[in-house]
């Protein structure tokens, strides 16, 4: 049912085991542990590009994170509104929400069409996919230390002994091979929280579920450990390993594409055109200074007012209305007045 994903994979396989086995020999247990990893590499350099576009998305959905947590604070009550209103800013953004998971859904198959793989590697097989019968005894001799590559802990005494192993060379070889895979899916999954956006990390939930996944992804390396051929260790392991570089690389690349970004907008507004001094400006630009007004501006409203007010007044330093800007020279009539100086005279005259 899944030969079209079984034979690429093992052609892949078969691809690096060619290379490794040449230099190494063919039946050589590092000579496979190489091939495995290479498969690996070779399966995630395929899948760099959706990871890249899986990083930017995750960075311009952190720029309209605000507007993400609006929306789920408007249409709390109605999630059917709330979807809605979410893709259709997505889409405004060009941003798709299932570009985030695309990476590891595709290694969902792969990791099962490994395990399917190297688990039909069995003693006397004529043939294991694209491998004939010698590549078949070749990956059923190979040893890493004494445990076989195709076999897991828990089996059974009599399986490991058909294969030429022990119990103790397989839990050697495992053990150490499951702590190393638990420490990568650790850090990996660290990695991971890091890159998440703070609106999303704002969500109670959401933070909660991310710490317990940071936590149950190792132990679940060690508890699966025991049932995993030790070759699927090998591929866990080389596969975290790749995303903890990956992350690092994929980090700084985005960052100098943002960098290199604000630059050239820096540069574009430094080069947009303004009228050279003396010159007088463009009706957008006479519009632009009427509609926000700075302070020069007021001060030289507030000049003109003063202007105005001293034209108004004359030569002589009268005020307007006519009225002397000094001391008054002009006695005004008063009747009290008059009648009080004329009989002070009459009684001067007595």
């Amino acid at each position: 049912m899944f030969d079209f994903i079984l034979y690429p994979v093992s052609a892949i396989l078969w691809f690096w085991h060619k290379i490794f086995g040449f230099v190494l020999g063919p039946d050589n247990g590092f000579a496979w542990a190489l091939s495995v990893f290479f498969l690996v590499f070779s399966l995630r350099v395929v899948l760099l590009k959706p990871a890249i576009s899986q990083m930017r998305a995750g960075r311009k959905m952190q720029k309209f994170a605000p507007q993400i947590q609006k929306l789920r604070e408007k249409h709390k009550n109605d999630r059917q509104r709330m979807a809605q209103e979410m893709q259709k800013l997505q889409s405004e953004h060009g941003v798709n929400p299932l570009g985030g998971c695309l990476p590891a859904l595709l290694q969902i198959p792969v990791f099962l069409s490994l395990f399917t793989v190297l688990r039909d590697f069995k003693p006397g097989a004529p043939s294991n996919y694209i491998f004939d019968a010698d590549g078949v005894r070749s990956f059923v001799e190979a040893d890493i230390f004494g445990a076989k590559l195709s076999n897991w802990i828990v089996q059974s005494d009599q399986e490991l002994a058909l294969f030429g192993t022990t119990r103790t060379d397989m839990i050697m070889v495992g053990v150490p091979l499951m702590i190393i895979a638990s420490v990568a899916t650790f850090f990996s999954m660290r990695i991971s929280m890091k890159r998440q956006t703070e609106a999303a990390m704002a969500n109670p939930q959401t933070a909660m579920m991310g710490k317990l996944m940071m936590y149950i992804a190792p132990v679940g390396a060690i508890v699966s450990g025991p049932f995993l051929p030790i070759a699927v260790l090998l591929y866990w392991m080389a596969n975290n390993f790749w995303t903890l570089g990956q992350a690092h690389f994929l980090t700084n690349k985005i960052d100098r594409e943002e960098q290199k970004a604000k630059e050239a907008e820096i540069a574009a507004k430094k080069e947009a055109p303004r009228p050279k001094p003396g010159q007088k400006p463009t009706a957008k630009q006479s519009q632009a200074v009427v509609q926000s007004p700075d302070s020069n501006g007021t001060e030289t409203a507030t000049a003109e007012k003063t202007g105005g007010g001293a034209q108004s007044k004359s030569a002589n330093g009268q005020r307007a209305g006519g009225r002397p800007g000094g001391k008054k020279t002009q006695s005004k009539n008063r009747p009290g007045k008059q009648a009080a100086s004329a009989k002070k005279g009459q009684r001067k005259r007595r």
